[in-house]
């Protein structure tokens, strides 16, 4: 599977469904998992990812939010990218463009990346999504 680099919702990130090549790209611990986005909800519950029905709303009308639900980390972000590459992936692991631990830096990206999607908007760094951990009655904010 092709690393793909691409301005997502919240900043600019590598997207692929081969875990493994973004831990090589990012120099990351295998310890620490990815962001799994959909690209719908009706995407994620055909993955068979479970969510507490009281957090179902709540995660319908999220924006720009990752969630953990039992150790599985995800989000539904439609693609505001006008790509037919992007739209044809129901689902990917996404990471922030960058080495682990560092700043975006474009040179590095563009290397690293097998496809990159471009729009108006260019590549920027923006802030990262929040993330909540839901639990059966609860949720809490990790970043």
């Amino acid at each position: 599977m092709d690393i793909i680099l691409a301005q997502t919702d919240t900043t600019v990130g590598f997207l692929s469904q081969d875990a493994q090549k973004l831990y090589e790209i990012k120099s990351r611990a295998n310890s620490k998992p990815f962001i799994k986005v959909f690209a719908s909800f009706a995407a994620l519950t055909q993955s068979g990812q479970r969510v507490p029905n009281k957090h179902k709303k709540l995660l319908r009308h999220a924006k720009k939010t990752s969630f953990i639900v039992k150790q599985n980390s995800f989000r539904v972000a439609p693609s505001l990218l006008n790509s037919a590459l992007i739209r044809e992936l129901t689902w990917s692991f996404s990471t922030s463009a960058n080495e682990s631990g560092k700043k975006f830096e474009r040179v590095f990206c563009l290397a690293k990346a097998d496809i990159i999607v471009e729009d108006n908007r260019g590549l920027r760094e923006n802030s990262a999504s929040a993330i909540y951990v839901l639990g059966q009655k609860k949720r809490r904010r990790l970043r």
